[in-house]
């Protein structure tokens, strides 16, 4: 961030100036009174998202039952049952979870038709000004009205749109205005959690009759020579009086210390009810560029003066840089190669839904960074403006991409009925909105769409096309694409598609593939706008010695590995996604699939309450998984050192526990309660252009298209990108120690917990960066004496707040989760959860307190900060209890979703549970379906049971087995102890009762834990 900034984020204009010139007398519960606009003519735009209130008039569909809201626009309509809500406002995730008319694509969470109504004073003073209210966005369908007349509409949540409201306003001082926006969420409208509403800012617009268009400034850096540099401004300005007149733009540009450093004007002849462009040039001597280091950014301000009078003034913040995507050399940002290191986000911020906030939006991007992001892909949809002004100071470059369809949809409801109407208008707005940031380099027209190879696609994306050009020739156009996994036909709709294309983004590409692609189409350059997608559960381990993994099916139990190594059908390994962008020059870069976990789309389960993805580096909570540290012992340099698995308690004396390390340093020790356990070390290698890099040379066996049977680069290597140990489990701490030239640089550490003692209070400050802003997110861990992290404790956490915030959201990272975000507390998962606290704008500290029953409660105080909503995030939150769904059978692993452990108990000895599992085969690995070493299932009561003999009844055929060896234990005050005297009558046949006798205990959990040589099925368990 520049020097001169401050370490909040200052608010990124569309239109140009920033202002408050609305001023809060805003909406109370109990006393309603209208806002009123104070202090004309002094700011060009104002803040418009306090004092609305808001009625969900239907959450299960978008009609209106008993036509209840019919008038809900006009002004006399009686609002005062309604809520106060301040936006940007997502309905949706203020509804709890349900699996009632919902989908796992939305989270589970509900849409529907909502109303919103605000109502303000505008004073005399702006009598014969021009009007206009802005929003950057409404999921979805926008319908406005002011004082019950029809503005207009916009189907596309996520692009912005004005209305004038000129001529239909009352400027007395006392009559109120009302301000009226349907919204609608029909299901299914999106392939991921959308939220509902009004979920991005709204401003009012307040100009004289001549004034600079909307997105009506075009900045540009063209020509970047040795000690200059040169500004081209284009400048639309709009004539909405009655005369023609003679415009004076002046522009005037500041560096990013505030210093002016060029001046210029252009003068224009601007007809009545006309809009012309002033055109010129700047130079700017010894120009600081922008670039991911150092995110310098300068402001240009506009001045338009008619007759000497200066009418309107807007500010545009832009930088320096060049770029060129070269197709064998690679992505350059001045001059210098990069690779682009990019994630793939949705719009949604975990707890607070699709509210987008700015230091939430900050706080995720540092998160990115920190792994060593520099690139983001935007999908599927436009940015709200403030993510643009998030990464342009941060230096992230942006791969901004217009829609999920075109004219082919791939759900119901999404944008295809209206990408006919609406689509070229929707993608200027996506252009203009974002053209003056450096950060953006390339624009998408789309995402996987069907078109693509359908006749009518090469049209479509011809005209896509133009309409970027048309207002943007500067930055290549791409679009992403599961399209091109093998080499287009010739004449093919994909081949005319690409032809027309600057560059390709492919998604889940093999090696072979990317290759195939850019010897076909030399000219044009290629990246991966999807990679790996690799599912992970923080804190969950599974078969490491697998490249994939079956899942686990049991309620309460269903999670992936994080071994890198659970892949559906389309995906790849983080490994190999990382290896086979390296070793080619050519390749621009990639984005993973995804940055972070987000509602919806829950691969591999598709059953409530799973209701977010498996796909993140970090999890939904902002909770970094191994996948972060894979990412980043490769996109960063600084010496660092990750142990894998993330937990040293919950093993059994003696278990062989898999221990990986990824580091950036070639060589480094594992040492056990102060024993050396070793030294491991990569090998430093070469890419074929000499670029260096660390890998180990055993072979993977991860590629079955290449020769070997694993990935092999270009210079004939192979490998992996971690070091490995198998170390018996002894309770104490385990240490990784990594050496350059023979001394420590860095080194990560696990130990063993003990009980859970207390919880300990964090303000998470990702990359040392500070958020400033109304939210803050912190973590709080379930630790022991000696403030060791439990990762087995997961009590329910409760956050107070004193002082003037409140708690916006909770979450815990689990992807099983039944309860709302919106709510106080949550269960820890893994010892972990994070609140985030938002401000409401009073004096005062903030002190925020977590605590779980029998444990000391943890403390933190913030500073107050004059940001901060009374009405926004969190403030309708109610603490709903989860009552879990009773499960008297449990087992450790269900390899279906049809076999799960209640199917031993429904008295049909057709179904049963069992680990049996196939996993599907991959483009580069075979299918998999190993029986597991051992599993267990028990049976529980809710109160104590005397019992003596457990029965299994085993389906024995080809695929199927008996265990080799059983062991039966019983739940005691100390943990599962052994039964004594366990006497086995094994069955004679298939289905069979197998007899477990036993000297008799009184528990309320009895389980069998099973040895065996082949998969496992029950078809009925009983205890007596």
């Amino acid at each position: 961030m520049p020097e001169d900034e401050p370490s909040g984020l200052r608010r990124r204009a569309v239109l140009g100036g920033v202002g408050a010139a609305v001023a809060a007398s805003a909406v109370a519960p109990v006393a309603r009174a209208a806002d009123a606009l104070t202090q004309p003519g002094q700011a060009r735009e104002s803040d418009f998202t306090t004092g609305w209130r808001f009625a969900l008039a239907n959450p299960d569909g978008v009609t209106d039952p008993g036509g209840r809201f019919t008038d809900a626009a006009k002004p006399a309509f009686d609002d005062s049952g309604w809520q106060v809500v301040d936006v940007p406002h997502d309905w949706s995730i203020e509804l709890p979870p349900t699996d009632k008319g919902t989908s796992s694509g939305s989270g589970f969470f509900r849409g529907g038709l909502g109303w919103y109504r605000k109502t303000f004073t505008l004073p005399p003073s702006l009598a014969g000004k021009r009007v206009s209210v802005e929003f950057d966005g409404v999921y979805s369908d926008a319908h406005v009205y002011l004082n019950g007349e029809l503005l207009g509409n916009h189907p596309y949540a996520y692009t912005g749109f004005a209305f004038d409201l000129t001529g239909r306003l009352h400027t007395d001082g006392r009559t109120p205005n009302v301000l009226a926006v349907r919204a609608t969420n029909p299901l299914p409208s999106s392939r991921w959690y959308s939220g509902s509403g009004i979920y991005r800012r709204v401003r009012l617009v307040v100009t004289e009759p001549v004034h600079v268009a909307r997105h009506g400034t075009f900045v540009t850096t063209p020509d970047i020579a040795a000690g200059r540099g040169t500004v081209r401004v284009a400048t639309d300005v709009v004539n909405d009086s009655g005369a023609s007149v003679t415009v004076q733009v002046r522009t005037t540009v500041t560096d990013p210390a505030g210093r002016v450093v060029a001046n210029g004007s252009a003068t224009v002849a601007v007809a009545a009810g006309r809009t012309a462009t002033a055109a010129g040039e700047l130079r700017v001597e010894r120009p600081q560029l922008w670039s991911g280091e150092k995110p310098r950014l300068y402001r240009l301000r506009t001045d338009v003066v008619v007759a000497g009078r200066v009418l309107d003034t807007t500010t545009t913040d832009f930088g320096f840089r060049y770029t060129e995507f070269h197709p064998d050399n690679g992505f350059s940002l001045n001059g210098v190669p990069m690779k682009l290191r990019g994630v793939n986000l949705h719009a949604s911020q975990g707890a607070l839904g699709a509210v987008i906030d700015p230091a939430a939006l900050e706080h995720q991007m540092r998160l990115m960074l920190a792994m060593g992001v520099n690139a983001l892909r935007t999908a599927h949809n436009p940015p709200d403006p403030q993510l643009v002004t998030v990464c342009e100071r941060l230096g992230i470059v942006m791969m901004v991409e217009a829609f999920d369809c075109w004219r082919t949809g791939k759900l119901e409801y999404d944008y295809h009925r209206d990408f006919d109407a609406w689509s070229g208008r929707d993608i200027a707005e996506m252009v203009h909105a974002a053209k003056n940031s450096p950060a953006v380099v390339l624009w998408s027209i789309g995402n996987e769409v069907p078109d693509a190879s359908m006749a009518g696609g090469p049209q479509i994306a011809a005209d896509l096309i133009a309409a970027v050009r048309a207002i943007d020739p500067t930055r290549p156009v791409v679009m992403g694409s599961d399209r091109y996994r093998g080499v287009p036909a010739p004449g093919s709709p994909q081949d005319l598609i690409l032809k027309q294309l600057d560059g390709l983004g492919v998604n889940y590409n093999t090696a072979q593939s990317i290759d195939g692609l850019h010897k076909q189409y030399p000219d044009k350059f290629f990246f991966e706008s999807e990679s790996s997608s690799a599912t992970s559960t923080r804190g969950v381990y599974q078969e490491p010695d697998l490249l994939n993994t079956g899942e686990n099916y049991t309620p309460g139990k269903r999670a992936t590995s994080s071994y890198d190594n659970n892949l559906a059908s389309w995906t790849f390994s983080g490994e190999y996604s990382l290896k086979k962008d390296r070793d080619r020059k050519f390749f621009q870069g990639q984005f993973l699939w995804s940055g972070q976990d987000y509602l919806g789309e829950p691969t591999p389960y598709d059953v409530f309450p799973v209701k977010t993805s498996f796909f993140g580096a970090i999890d939904s909570a902002g909770l970094p998984k191994d996948a972060f540290h894979l990412f980043r012992s490769q996109w960063t340099t600084a010496p660092m050192v990750h142990l894998t698995p993330m937990d040293w308690t919950n093993h059994r004396a003696g278990e062989p526990v898999a221990v990986w390390v990824y580091s950036t340093v070639d060589t480094v020790e594992l040492v056990l309660n102060g024993k050396s356990l070793g030294v491991e070390k990569f090998d430093r290698k070469t890419t074929a252009d000499g670029r260096p890099y660390l890998e180990t040379s055993e072979p993977v066996g991860d590629d079955k298209k290449d020769p070997s049977g694993s990935y092999t680069s270009p210079n004939g290597g192979r490998g992996k990108l971690h070091l490995t140990w198998t170390v018996p489990f002894e309770p104490g701490t385990l240490t990784a120690i990594a050496r350059a030239g023979g001394r420590e640089v860095a080194r990560d550490e696990l130990v063993t917990a003990g009980p859970p003692r207390a919880v300990k209070l964090r303000v998470e400050a990702p990359g040392g960066g500070v958020v400033a802003g109304a939210m803050t997110f912190m973590t709080a861990s379930v630790v022991d004496a000696r403030g060791v992290v439990v990762p087995g404790a997961e009590p329910v956490l409760r956050f107070a707040v004193r002082g003037p915030g409140r708690v916006a959201g909770v979450d815990n990272g689990r992807q099983e989760l039944a309860q709302s975000y919106q709510q106080p507390t949550i269960p820890a998962f893994k010892g972990l959860a994070v609140a985030v606290v938002a401000a409401t704008g009073g004096r005062g500290p903030i002190t925020v307190t977590a605590s779980a029953p029998g444990l000391v409660p943890g403390t933190i105080t913030l500073p107050g900060t004059p940001l901060g909503q009374r009405n926004g995030p969190g403030a309708r939150a109610v603490e709903t209890a989860v009552v879990p769904a009773a499960s008297t059978a449990d087992a450790s692993y269900s390899g279906a979703p049809d076999t799960l452990p209640a199917a031993m108990l429904d008295g049909n000895p057709a179904t049963g549970w069992s680990n049996y599992y196939v996993k599907q085969a991959t483009s580069t690995l075979n299918a998999v379906s190993r029986p597991r070493a051992e599993d267990w299932v028990s049976l529980s009561w809710p109160s104590a049971q005397r019992i003596s003999a457990v029965t299994a009844n085993f389906v024995v055929d080809a695929k199927l087995a008996l265990p080799v060896a059983v062991e039966v234990t019983h739940r005691t005050a100390r943990g599962f102890e052994p039964v004594r005297n366990l006497r086995i009558t094994w069955g004679t046949g298939s289905n069979d009762p197998t007899s477990f006798a036993f000297d008799p205990v009184v528990t309320t959990e009895v389980r069998v834990t099973m040895t065996a040589r082949g998969f496992l099925r029950i078809s009925a368990l009983l205890a007596r």
